[in-house]
């Protein structure tokens, strides 16, 4: 299968590639470069680390995910959906914990690709990715309410977590900078009503120019990136951070999380391209692909990286269509850090609020938020809401985890109730005619039918199986039981043993391939004799009927 192949989009697109595909590539790239700079540097910002590591990660993680990646057009980069995780683990354990956390996260994801572990990725539920990425969006939106209203916080004011940030945001509102509003307001309207005038430059772009010739022109008291940070035009540096086993202990879990979110967003991203421009990406060689440029932008000062679907279907629509296109892109973004980064110093903080805002806005999928909670099961509500408030109250951490456990859960729940053994119902043909087309079974035997996968959520309705003085003969059909686990077995051991006790026989109709093996393997089969199972339950019938 295509996904399975552990070999780069590129090294098979290059075959039949020729200058006309290399023009539109470039132009592509171009753009996408242009977009992906003021993104770059409000993420950066937004994660809690200098303006140009956010240039660095486009940089270095774009080159090689294009480079080795399973996507003829995914563009990488640092996204919003680890802005919080990167603010959280730059406060607790500085830089050097988010480059080693980068680097396991890397690592992890390049043997989750080794491993062909790129189709599991469909097993976490849709509730919860939906409800941590409105949780990611109201969360962002939230850390950016304080640079787009030019609030004042008195010193050694803690804003780590999403409530901190809420209580901080109440407790100062009194200090709220009304020409930092005005600049964020005009940003926020030119985002909204300039992609209805070109799509060509991106509204980013503009809102950024708008807001600096506002702030210079009129010499508004409105905090700028140069007020708050050190701009650097540097080019990327390798620099290995420090590792102990007690370091590795620290990030272990934000390793884990990143690698997780990385892996679900760069293949969401590649499935959204893939319904684009019709084509099949290769889901392990990207999760390899994404563990290297991981591991890549935090050697080179970057923050994590992922597939960033924005970017990634502005690459499409302006006609890129190979790995060429995502490997331009980062090549301009090396020629804009040399020449232009000077020049960030000069971006009005709340042009970067509202930029985050129209991100925060565009990710976080309402209409669908509001379209599950009105038609979804109560129990997939139950974990979408439940991961939501966990991601924004919390972190991505815990919701992830009892959002998984809660589906889980609920899933076992929903599958034991849809899980029955129930005996057949006796007819007397003189009594009920309407009878004349069932089954006629002797006295002697009983027919218990069995629905649904049978699990430890279920394996007690077993136990409900019960005899008369006349049984001589049970017979369990299970032609619909597609799945048994160990519990489930040992139930049926349980059942087989009250048989022997009570001399009556066990017989299967109708075993299904899953189930047969589990007891094969176990030994049941051959404890029951294989005589005893039969195909289909007229033989089973007539088998029983000969058993006394």
């Amino acid at each position: 299968m295509e996904q399975d192949k552990l070999k780069p989009m590129l090294f098979s697109v290059i075959k039949k590639y020729n200058g006309n595909k290399f023009i539109t590539d470039l132009v592509a790239g171009i753009i996408v470069a242009i977009i992906a700079l003021p993104l770059s540097i409000a993420l950066a910002l937004a994660s809690g680390v200098g303006p140009e590591q956010g240039i660095y990660t486009a940089i270095v993680a774009g080159f090689l995910i294009s480079f080795l990646g399973g996507s003829r057009v995914q563009i990488a980069g640092p996204t919003a959906a680890f802005a919080t995780i990167v603010a959280g683990i730059v406060a607790k354990n500085g830089m050097d914990g988010l480059v080693l956390a980068t680097i396991l996260a890397g690592i992890l994801l390049v043997i989750m690709g080794l491993l062909r572990l790129g189709s599991l990725i469909k097993f976490i539920p849709y509730t919860i990715t939906t409800g941590f990425t409105s949780g990611i969006a109201v969360t962002i939106l939230i850390g950016q309410i304080k640079d787009f209203m030019g609030l004042t916080y008195p010193a050694g004011t803690v804003t780590i977590e999403t409530m901190e940030k809420v209580a901080a945001i109440v407790k100062n509102i009194g200090t709220v900078n009304t020409q930092a509003v005005i600049v964020g307001l005009v940003c926020l309207a030119i985002l909204i009503i300039w992609p209805r005038i070109s799509e060509k430059i991106p509204g980013s772009l503009i809102a950024v120019i708008v807001s600096i010739l506002m702030v210079k022109s009129l010499k508004m008291n409105v905090n700028t990136i140069g007020d708050l940070y050190t701009i650097s035009n540097a080019l990327p540096a390798l620099k290995l951070p420090a590792i102990s086993i007690g370091s590795i202990t620290a990030v272990a879990s934000d390793a884990v999380t990143i690698a997780i979110l990385a892996a679900i967003e760069s293949l969401l991203s590649c499935v959204v391209a893939d319904s684009m421009i019709n084509s099949h990406h290769r889901s392990n060689m990207e999760l390899i692909a994404q563990g290297v440029g991981n591991i890549g932008s935090a050697l080179f000062g970057g923050i994590p990286a992922t597939g960033a679907i924005a970017r990634t279907a502005a690459n499409i629509k302006n006609g890129g269509r190979s790995p060429i296109a995502g490997i331009v892109h980062s090549l301009v973004l090396v020629l804009v850090l040399v020449l232009l980064m000077p020049y960030a110093a000069l971006i009005p903080m709340p042009a970067i609020a509202a930029i985050l805002f129209m991100v925060a806005y565009n990710m976080c999928q309402w209409r669908t938020f509001v379209h599950l909670c009105k038609t979804a099961p109560k129990s997939d509500i139950i974990v979408l809401v439940t991961t939501f408030v966990l991601t924004v109250v919390f972190d991505l951490v815990i919701a992830i985890e009892v959002g998984m456990i809660s589906a889980c859960v609920l899933f076992m729940k929903r599958m034991s109730e849809e899980s029955a053994v129930k005996s057949w119902k006796y007819y007397d043909p003189d009594e009920d005619p309407d009878g004349i087309e069932l089954k006629e079974v002797p006295r002697h035997v009983r027919v218990y039918e069995i629905s649904g996968p049978m699990f430890f959520g279920d394996a007690d309705q077993l136990a409900g199986v019960g005899f008369k003085d006349f049984t001589k003969v049970i017979i369990m059909r299970m032609r619909g039981v597609p799945a048994l686990d160990a519990t489930a077995m040992h139930s049926l051991e349980q059942l087989y043993d009250r048989c022997e006790q009570r001399g009556v026989h066990l017989v299967f109709s109708h075993v299904n391939e899953q189930p047969y093996h589990t007891m094969e393997k176990s030994g049941f089969i051959e404890k029951v004799g294989a005589d005893n199972f039969r195909p289909h339950i007229d033989d089973a019938i007539e088998w029983a009927s000969a058993l006394k």
